[in-house]
């Protein structure tokens, strides 16, 4: 009889729909979570996501453009973000194509607010076949929450010129949506 009934209650709970499913990811971006055990922060990440190839406005012609955002939260929580990290990753077969330092200032306008979000600093260069370039700048988390909630971003570093695709916001609002904090 017991048995019978343990056996039914199995049923039963296999039966029932999920509770909780996974959101889709229909954005294509990569986002992972990781503790930075040396920085005692909590990482939240989007990878590297393409922006675009076509080469942008002003300057930077025949450029692939991509971006990687991350939320640092302290500790092992996910209740508070202290900051967020931006990186724009500038690839060209051009070598003179370079951003120099004085025109790595970043400008952001989300739903036609400009947004002055300072200079950025030179993460990394290669010079292969293609030259990457990659620049990044720490901004305050209330910031990339208004970027991320946007609905139409244009980014300017420089000269370069470029506009963030649906599914580059649909990413960024999954980033945001990954932590729980009121800010």
């Amino acid at each position: 009889m017991k048995f019978a009934l343990l056996l039914s209650l199995l049923v039963l709970t296999c039966l029932q729909p999920a509770a909780y499913a996974p959101p889709v990811n229909d954005h294509g971006g990569n986002i992972e979570s990781k503790y930075d055990g040396f920085n005692h922060e909590t990482i939240i990440t989007l990878k590297k996501m393409k922006v675009t190839c076509d080469g942008s406005k002003g300057n930077f012609k025949d450029a692939c453009v991509s971006v990687v955002a991350s939320l640092h939260c302290p500790g092992i929580q996910l209740d508070y973000v202290r900051y967020a990290r931006l990186q724009l990753i500038f690839q060209t077969k051009d070598w003179d194509q370079r951003h120099p330092v004085d025109q790595r200032d970043l400008s952001v306008a989300a739903d036609g607010e400009t947004i002055r979000l300072g200079r950025m600093a030179l993460s990394s260069q290669t010079t292969n076949v293609r030259m990457t370039e990659v620049l990044e700048v720490m901004i305050p988390y209330k910031t990339f929450k208004k970027i991320a909630n946007a609905q139409v971003v244009e980014m300017q570093v420089g000269k370069s010129v470029f506009e963030l695709r649906e599914n580059n916001l649909l990413a960024l609002r999954d980033l945001n949506n990954r932590v729980m904090t009121p800010q």
